[in-house]
């Protein structure tokens, strides 16, 4: 599912504001962007993302605004600056080597320059976790937004199938006399009525409408179309709930339209199945 929120917090010293992004998927892949210095926190933040947000391609991003821009800044060791200042100069003085930027080489020399980034204490890894926290309450109540969004369009389309079934029990009350009347001109037409008997005709008949009968079909469809709106409605999560009822949904209408032997429900058997697909789309994003 996707989803974004930011959150920031700050504690007068530090400000940090934490960034989640994510794109749909069926597992919860996190992909952290973190300061150095708070890099000891990363463990944390993937297991408090891996309870919060379960599931998704998540992006996360920690930046860090100190008040006194020079408390992170780093430091430069004079005293042995000089001495290889100096030293390099002497050197090229004996080896009779003229010009050279001895100070930019003496810069870069071992320890002359020391960073101060080092691992944050408590209270800067309090005002971290707090930014992180409300970045997640944010990223989701931007999921719950757009559920309330695809829960509608669900619940659509499967109140769709159900009235596409109603339709179904609206044209099936002339398919069952149509087929008898089409297999009897066929058999009239191939060894002529005085030759039919009428009795093996009948229980002939009743084994071929009994094969054909959609009755179990309908029913299960219209069970399973009323259990997944059940589950929609539900407080826990159940994208895999819905996709397995989905699947349910899908065995009864392809049932139906193989039992069908009737071109209208199997017009009407289609338009089901656009609706199934369209469910299985939007429950891709779905937790």
């Amino acid at each position: 599912m996707t989803g974004y929120g930011i959150g920031t917090q700050d504690n007068g010293a530090v400000k940090y504001t934490v960034e989640l992004k994510s794109l749909n998927s069926k597992f919860l892949e996190l992909n952290l962007r973190l300061p150095k210095a708070v890099s000891e926190k990363e463990f944390t933040l993937r297991t408090e993302s891996s309870k919060l947000i379960e599931r998704g391609k998540v992006n996360m991003t920690v930046s860090v605004e100190y008040v006194d821009q020079t408390a992170k800044a780093s430091t430069i060791n004079a005293k042995l600056l000089g001495q290889y200042y100096k030293q390099l100069k002497d050197i090229s003085q004996e080896l009779g080597e003229q010009g050279g930027n001895f100070f930019e080489m003496a810069l870069n020399m071992p320890e002359v320059v020391s960073s101060k980034e080092e691992a944050i204490d408590e209270a800067e890894g309090k005002v971290l976790m707090e930014a992180f926290y409300r970045a997640v309450d944010h990223f989701t109540q931007f999921r719950l937004d757009e559920g309330n969004t695809l829960k509608g369009d669900l619940e659509t389309r499967v109140n769709l199938i159900l009235s596409y079934l109603t339709e179904v029990e609206a044209v099936e009350g002339n398919r069952i006399p149509l087929i008898r009347e089409r297999i009897g001109h066929y058999l009239e037409e191939t060894v002529g009525k005085e030759k039919v008997d009428m009795n093996r005709f009948e229980q002939e008949i009743i084994f071929y409408i009994d094969k054909l009968d959609i009755t179990e079909e309908k029913v299960r469809l219209r069970s399973h179309c009323n259990y997944f709106i059940t589950a929609l409605n539900g407080k826990d999560s159940s994208g895999k709930k819905l996709g397995f009822i989905s699947q349910e949904m899908g065995r009864e209408i392809n049932t139906l339209g193989s039992k069908a032997n009737d071109a209208n429900i199997q017009q009407i058997v289609v338009r089901m199945k656009e609706e199934l697909e369209k469910v299985k789309e939007q429950l891709l994003n779905v937790l």
